[in-house]
């Protein structure tokens, strides 16, 4: 017999469930590459002659870094966002859903025919002249226009629920999924300029050169803001369903609101700390970005402070008095809970590691190597990756309506181990190589006999190993999704997407962070300050470009 809770409509639990699924698709397409990739790259495996090597490398980052995410979290964000609008979306609201699900997917097939076919072999940041065919780019650009329509079906969902509830805070997890995409909607202008003015155009042969310095800036506007893009619906993870799941309550009303606040503004202009080595630029320039980046640590540590504030409470709660003893009352043994705070804990060196990018003079030392790759892998493919994954282990279920049931948690446990050893080897392995100097962005090499390969073996061995752990993390993971999705039992009680509750003494938030114009107004002003100045010098310098260029 089934308990009263929430269920959404058929049609979008249909919506939700589509882009959790293709999400997973290529979560496996982008795992299967990275396996490839990392024994290749070490020595351990050859290629056959019909695969490149930096074709699986291209792979791997597309299906990875933006199909995996970006549907993960068009699907969550709806999915939350429903729920604390009212239940349900509109028809129009759900129309828009659709339509950017399916720009999305055919973005994603033309994406992957071209890098499948090796007609896009230019990795996933698709650098010019490096030059990838045009349904390349155009799969790109029905990705990115895609990931806008969520948006509309959330702003118009939170202004919908503002307008019935006339001079309340807004519900936490709505407020939190609009600041995502506002920031998102006003990143991703910079990739669609250098997709529409530069490399379309040049990949059709419209015109024969290309401006590269200014490409990469165009990129580097988008492709900084793109990790908090990840990682920001993580966080609404952490401070809106971990709560409700320990039995506690979000502590602040305050401090989530300004968190996302400041990430709205300092997350944009900071895309020239990537480019330290670029000439072109002026040094003041990139003093100035890596001054607001360091701006980012802020919200980062609110965040630390609020969760953590969280889980003392619900352990407190639980009857925990002694210093720290709160910590053994949390759920340890709950794969949804293990996941995201494995998660937080790999975020930690991984956030000492942006530092050290972000540093200038430190950033030369590693710039370019093995070690940028290891902070990636700890941040989006660590902290980010573990937090979908219990995303999903609550999600399908509150869809299919099956149970979340003890082997699929021993499965997932399972997979949080493996995953979390295997990154700790792999990610070791990146950043020690790269203080040792081996490069980043190239596939195995000896070197001629060079001695300095000989200090690299045994570290090599590590990342290869690690790669080996989490490809089998991966497939236990999926493993268990699609036994949740199909052969888990019926659930007796319907599974509900767990939504936390502020506590009632929170002093209620002040009405100012609620005024999106201002907030919109300050993030623009400050992208200005970062840019202009950048943008001005690039453009005024040498106007020849440079032709297409393919290597492989």
């Amino acid at each position: 017999m089934r308990t009263a809770g929430h269920v959404f409509p058929a049609e979008e639990r249909r919506l939700f469930l589509a882009h959790f699924i293709v999400a997973h698709l290529a979560f496996f397409l982008g795992i299967i590459a990275g396996l490839l990739q990392g024994l290749s790259r070490t020595g351990f495996l050859v290629l056959p002659s019909t695969i490149g090597y930096y074709q699986l490398l291209t792979l791997h980052g597309v299906a990875l870094a933006y199909v995996f995410t970006t549907f993960t979290i068009a699907g969550f964000l709806l999915l939350g966002t429903a729920k604390t609008t009212g239940g349900s979306f509109t028809p129009p609201e759900r129309r828009f859903a659709w339509a950017g699900f399916v720009l999305m997917l055919a973005g994603t097939v033309l994406g992957v025919f071209a890098i499948l076919s090796n007609r896009a072999t230019v990795l996933y940041t698709f650098y010019p002249p490096m030059h990838a065919h045009p349904t390349f780019y155009f799969g790109i650009l029905f990705v990115l226009f895609g990931s806008w329509l969520p948006g509309v079906s959330l702003f118009s969902a939170y202004r919908r629920w503002k307008n019935a509830h006339p001079g309340e805070p807004s519900p936490l997890f709505a407020y939190m999924a609009v600041a995502t995409y506002i920031m998102w909607l006003i990143a991703t202008l910079g990739v669609l300029v250098e997709l529409v003015v530069q490399l379309i155009p040049w990949s059709l042969g419209w015109v024969p050169r290309i401006h590269v310095g200014a490409a990469r800036t165009f990129f580097w506007f988008f492709g900084h803001p793109v990790v908090y893009f990840w990682l920001l619906p993580a966080y609404i993870y952490w401070y809106v369903n971990l709560p409700r799941m320990i039995g506690g309550e979000i502590f602040s009303h305050l401090l989530p609101r300004l968190t996302f606040l400041l990430f709205l503004l300092y997350s944009i202009p900071v895309g020239l700390h990537h480019q330290f080595g670029d000439p072109g630029i002026a040094p003041i320039w990139k003093f100035v970005q890596t001054t607001l980046t360091f701006f980012v640590v802020i919200p980062t540590l609110l965040t630390v402070f609020t969760v953590l504030a969280t889980f003392e409470a619900a352990g407190r709660g639980l009857g925990a008095t002694r210093p720290f003893a709160w910590i053994r009352k949390l759920p340890w043994q709950d794969a949804r809970f293990l996941a995201p705070v494995a998660g937080m804990l790999f975020f930690i060196p991984g956030g000492a590691g942006g530092i050290i990018n972000a540093s200038y003079q430190l950033n030369t030392v590693v710039h370019n190597t093995l070690w940028l790759p290891g902070h990636f892998h700890l941040t989006l493919a660590t902290t980010v990756v573990l937090t979908y994954f219990a995303i999903t282990f609550w999600a399908v279920p509150a869809l299919t309506g099956r149970a979340y049931t003890s082997g699929a948690n021993r499965a997932g446990i399972a997979a949080v181990l493996l995953w979390s050893t295997g990154m700790l080897l792999m990610s070791t392995a990146m950043h020690v190589l790269g203080v040792l100097g081996e490069p980043r962005r190239t596939a195995f090499a000896t070197y001629a006999g060079a001695a300095i390969v000989e200090r690299w073996a045994p570290w090599r061995a590590l990342l290869a190993g690690g790669a080996v752990l989490l490809f089998l993390g991966a497939l236990v993971y999926l493993a268990a999704v699609a036994y949740l999705f199909l052969f888990a039992p019926r659930a007796e009680a319907i599974v509900d997407f767990p939504i936390g509750d502020v506590r009632k003494r929170a002093p209620p938030p002040p009405p100012i962070l609620e005024r999106w114009g201002l907030w919109v107004a300050l993030a623009v002003a400050l992208i200005l300050i970062a840019y202009t100045g950048p943008f001005i010098e690039l453009l005024t310098q040498t106007k020849n470009g440079a032709p297409p260029l393919r290597t492989w």
